[in-house]
């Protein structure tokens, strides 16, 4: 075992362990990839503040979001496809955000169910929705995140249509992979990673029942094709938020414009996001949408940020920028994939140990002391 000291370790690793097209489904962009570089060097060239001969011997990461405390002001996002890439991936992230101190959101496209991370869990986790042309299972999927105690629904509106990834058409990504030569050539070589998926969870467990073949999808992109809704609006929002009616979170906000369409919603929080670059290659990095929308809705509403997060740095630059959380996905998706529950569980103390430090050298000592004075103008 390699000694791991960051998370581009444990990025080289996944990609070592997992079958190239699960592989390339997590660290893949839109069209020519350029927002979802933009997203990692936007971030890499705003530069911190040191500081020295100040007291930080008692530092803290701690704060809360939407009421609930946190060991630091980090969520793992929602991920589709976690479970492909170590197998029942969905519920060994969860168990490890559930023991770090942190929310996990479970996405719509998962691999094991809601019920499935329910049962394996002790603390409430969140969901994330996506809508659909079906309404009827839009409303069950809700009642079904109900009975399953998720304290908080992340409602992803940046997805109406979804964004052309080169990589997976290339790959012929589907869920089970294709029996293609490339493929089968490909899973031979890593025969841990096929052990473990033959034991393990193999279709989209919230899907099953209500897709023909039971979640056995072919292409994934022919489906969402066919079911993700275009005339998605902003009364559907509020259909949703009142069929749900806890804690709302709206994810995909880039516009400044859309953040006060998000508060007139009464969303409890929005998360800055361009969707990792897989969305509309060419659009802002969301380091770069973030400054604008504190400014014009940060008293309103709590403000999260997604996007290129690799260190506790980034985390710390995300918090001076003004937002109040940050949510990781490749991070978590690169120790899953890497070393299962234990890499994920790597990843997170990488993250608060730099996130720590760094506070240190910033001369700050608690989250709610972060703010612009750290950063270089």
């Amino acid at each position: 075992m390699p000694v791991i000291t960051c998370v581009e370790d444990l990025r080289q690793l996944a990609q070592k362990r997992v079958p190239k097209a699960f592989y390339d489904y997590a660290d893949s962009g839109a069209y020519t990839e350029s927002t979802y570089r933009s997203n990692s060097s936007d971030l890499a060239a705003i530069k911190l503040r040191q500081r020295v001969a100040i007291n930080v011997e008692t530092r803290s990461t701690a704060t809360t979001l939407l009421g609930q405390p946190v060991r630091m002001p980090v969520v793992i996002a929602p991920t589709g496809l976690a479970g492909m890439q170590w197998a029942d991936g969905e519920i060994l992230g969860a168990r490890a955000a559930e023991k770090f101190g942190i929310p996990f959101t479970l996405s719509t496209m998962s691999i094991c169910s809601i019920e499935d991370v329910a049962a394996a869990t002790r603390q409430p986790f969140w969901f994330q929705l996506y809508v659909m042309r079906d309404r009827g299972f839009i409303r069950a999927l809700i009642q079904r995140a109900k009975a399953a105690r998720c304290s908080a629904l992340v409602l992803t509106l940046d997805l109406q249509i979804l964004g052309q990834r080169h990589k997976d058409l290339k790959n012929g990504m589907s869920v089970p992979p294709k029996l293609t030569l490339a493929n089968i050539l490909d899973i031979g070589s890593k025969p841990a990673w096929a052990l473990r998926a033959l034991r393990g969870r193999k279709t989209f467990g919230n899907l099953a029942g209500h897709v023909a073949g039971g979640g056995d999808i072919v292409s994934l992109s022919q489906w969402t094709a066919q079911q993700f809704d275009p005339t998605l609006s902003w009364d559907d929002v509020a259909w949703i938020k009142q069929e749900w009616g806890g804690k709302l979170i709206l994810k995909g906000i880039l516009d400044v414009e859309d953040a006060r369409l998000a508060v007139a919603t009464g969303a409890d929080a929005i998360v800055v996001s361009n969707h990792g670059g897989r969305q509309l290659d060419g659009a802002m990095s969301s380091i770069a949408a973030l400054p604008a929308i504190v400014d014009a809705v940060g008293s309103e509403i709590e403000v999260w940020f997604d996007g290129g997060i690799r260190s506790g740095q980034d985390i710390l630059k995300a918090t001076a920028l003004g937002a109040k959380a940050s949510m990781i996905g490749r991070a978590f998706l690169y120790g899953l994939g890497a070393m299962g529950e234990e890499g994920v569980t790597r990843m997170l103390e990488i993250l608060h140990k730099e996130l720590d430090v760094s506070m240190a050298l910033t001369g700050k000592q608690t989250i709610r002391d972060i703010g612009p004075d750290i950063l270089v103008r």
